[in-house]
């Protein structure tokens, strides 16, 4: 296991009915694959050394003892073996037959754990053959393949201090499945051994039940299913895995493949630890449902010796933009998110006024947009939105006609304040050389247009709208008691990578002819606060990525750390994987990644006081920094061991001096 990725797989193996011998060598084969592929747990299909659709031949004795036979040579394969299996078989004991799942290290049985629910209804007729794990008092010992076996269906095992349960099939399907108190009890990986036929609609109803499980519990649930070659005489075994994390399904296998399968993927160890501390209700659970005797754990003794295969699970480079049909409805609602906010707000102060400064850039825009939307909504004039253009002194040509474009198309009133002459008398008052174009410079400009929207506000007895994002609040890339400050804060959790996608969301679906030229358009500028002059062809100079970093990389940086809690190791290590270059992915070398991660701490951990007087704002998504909601942190907290961390990541890391404001 490296950065906390533990790598399993699932597997579905080709089949003969009661022919052993065969489905033994086929299970060799796939667990030798697996060992190549760094593979640390390998499970396979219910009943998989004998076939599932045996019927009344799991009353044949033959077939019982060379279930075991077959067994014992599975156990002599692991004797060379690094990784963990996990395979099917019948077990009789004391008279009784018992569906089970076999686990298996190091040469060693490491535990037997029979199924719980045995289905009999419709095509179902397991309890024909065999028992239910409820028959048995409590966990018991029992010899097997000459061993001395852990049996029973409340087992835990622990794996280089990973723990992991086993259900079989018809377990999930109940209403509260063997999972359930296995997640209680410390597991963080579930095990399905199953075979459940398909019928139409059945795979997608199973593939909810696995991903809600893994939800439910902050857990890793891996499934598999029997494939070609089990019996067809009634019912047919299309073979599927489906390997999830917490509610996300990481992989799954063609189905209907006629040929061998084996899934893999690397479960997130971490994340599961960050979602179980964060989410209280898990502890709670653990309280109400804490049974008088613990589940055992029995302890796998490994070599020592780690897997260093490379990650191969994919990393988005954008994880709070979701991608395909899934992007239209995401933006749609936090659209509808942001302005019934708004709209509430309105209400409850009996407002028909918002004031805003409109800069041609994308954050003022999303916040115009969720201001016209909320005002439709209320059946409000748009005329009561008041957008206030103010030129300074690095106002751009472009910039500023995209904003009057913009608000005469959507036909809210339009007012022009140059703040020049304002605020050169502002620094003849404090003595500033205003060819000094320093951090007093600009934000005194900021502080200025602050000034005129809240007075404007007052005069109209209207609210003035924050349009400043989540990651600017993160990297504290706003002005203190400037732009940082409003009455309500539509966007303030919603991250600049998502405030693009939002605003091109807009203007393709919403937005119509002149409207969607210039939406476009904005979209195309580059970001900047315009707080210095143009350069000499009137262009913008001052590009906000060149001073903070990319805002793609920052928002990667801002999911996991605010998200999961992640060290720095961890994010700079995902981070290489996700801005690798391949397969569509941007490209960031190793050192750009190291160097903007670490100006990344520096300004989370020193821009804290402006997080720390937020103004009010809905939440729109996993991830907010209101004191008052998801983020709690002490405006004087030291970076110390962050940064010490992030020196280690490459020889050659270096961060700049920043100043306590943008």
């Amino acid at each position: 296991m490296t950065d906390g990725f533990l790598k399993v797989a699932a597997a579905i193996p080709r089949v003969r009915v009661a022919d052993i011998a065969y489905n033994t060598q086929e299970i060799e084969s796939l667990v030798v694959r697996a060992e190549g592929q760094g593979v640390e747990i390998l499970c396979f299909p219910e009943l998989s050394l004998t076939a599932y659709t045996c019927q009344d031949l799991f009353a044949q004795q033959l077939l019982l003892e060379e279930a075991e036979g077959a067994l014992v040579r599975l156990l002599d394969l692991s004797r060379n073996l690094t990784l963990t299996f996990i395979v099917g078989l019948p077990f009789q004991h004391r008279g009784m037959l018992f569906n089970c799942a076999a686990v298996i290290h190091g040469g060693k049985l490491q535990g037997l754990v029979p199924k719980t629910f045995i289905p009999n209804y419709k095509e179902f007729y397991e309890k024909r053959w065999f028992t239910s794990a409820a028959a048995l008092s409590e966990r018991q010992m029992v010899h097997f393949c000459g061993q001395n076996v852990p049996f029973g269906a409340k087992l835990l095992f622990s794996l280089n201090e990973v723990h992991f349960g086993v259900e079989i099939c018809e377990d999930l399907w109940a209403p509260i499945p063997p999972s359930s108190q296995l997640a209680i009890e410390g597991a963080q990986l579930i095990f399905n051994l199953s075979a459940s036929n398909d019928v139409v609609g059945k795979h997608s109803y199973v593939r909810q039940l696995v991903s809600g499980q893994s939800a439910r519990f902050h857990a890793a649930y891996i499934y598999t299913s029997c494939g070609f070659g089990e019996s067809t005489q009634d019912v047919v075994f299309g073979g599927k895995t489906i390997i999830a994390e917490d509610g996300h399904v990481l992989a799954e296998a063609e189905r209907y493949c006629l040929e061998p399968q084996l899934t893999m993927t690397e479960i997130d160890i971490d994340r599961i630890g960050s979602e179980r501390r964060q989410n209280t209700s898990f502890a709670d659970s653990v309280a109400i449902n804490r049974t008088d005797a613990p589940y055992p754990v029995v302890e796998i003794e490994t070599t020592g010796v780690l897997h260093s295969a490379p990650l191969t699970r994919i990393v988005d480079p954008l994880p709070f933009v979701p991608q395909g049909e899934e992007l239209d409805a995401r933006c749609q609602e936090i659209l509808c998110i942001q302005s019934q906010g708004l709209a509430t707000r309105l209400v409850h102060t009996q407002g028909k006024t918002a004031v805003l400064g409109i800069s041609g850039g994308l954050d003022s825009t999303l916040a115009l947009l969720v201001t016209v939307n909320a005002f439709d909504r209320l059946g409000l004039d748009r005329h009561g939105i008041i957008g206030i253009t103010m030129p300074g002194f690095g106002t751009t040509d472009r910039t500023y006609s995209n904003a009057l474009k913009l608000m005469e198309g959507l036909g809210v009133t339009i007012r022009e304040i140059n703040i020049s002459q304002a605020v050169m008398g502002h620094f003849a008052d404090i003595d500033h050389d205003p060819t000094r174009h320093d951090v007093t410079y600009e934000n005194a400009q900021a502080r200025e247009r602050t000034q005129i929207l809240m007075d404007v506000a007052n005069q109209l007895n209207g609210l003035v709208i924050g349009t400043g994002d989540l990651s600017e609040m993160a990297l504290g890339w706003a002005t203190y008691n400037g732009d940082h400050m409003s009455m309500y804060a539509v966007n303030s959790s919603v991250p600049k990578t998502l405030v693009r996608h939002l605003v091109r969301w807009l203007a393709l679906n919403v937005a119509e002819g002149e409207n969607r030229l210039t939406l476009l358009d904005i979209i195309d500028t580059p970001i900047s606060p315009e707080l210095l002059p143009a350069d000499p062809e009137g262009k913008i100079a001052q590009i906000t990525e060149d001073l903070v970093g990319p805002y793609e990389l920052h928002d990667f940086f801002l999911y996991y750390v605010l998200r999961f809690g992640y060290r720095p190791g961890k994010v700079f290590r995902l981070a290489e994987r996700a801005f690798d270059g391949q397969q569509g992915r941007p490209y960031y070398s190793p050192s750009i990644i190291s160097q903007w991660l670490t100006i990344f701490y520096r300004r989370f951990f020193a821009q804290q006081f402006k997080r720390s007087c937020m103004p009010d704002g809905p939440k729109v998504g996993s991830c907010a920094l209101s004191p008052r909601g998801d983020w709690r942190m002490p405006s004087d907290a030291v970076s110390t061991e962050w940064l010490k961390e992030c020196e280690t990541l490459l020889p050659d890391t270096t961060a700049e001096p920043l100043s306590s404001e943008s």
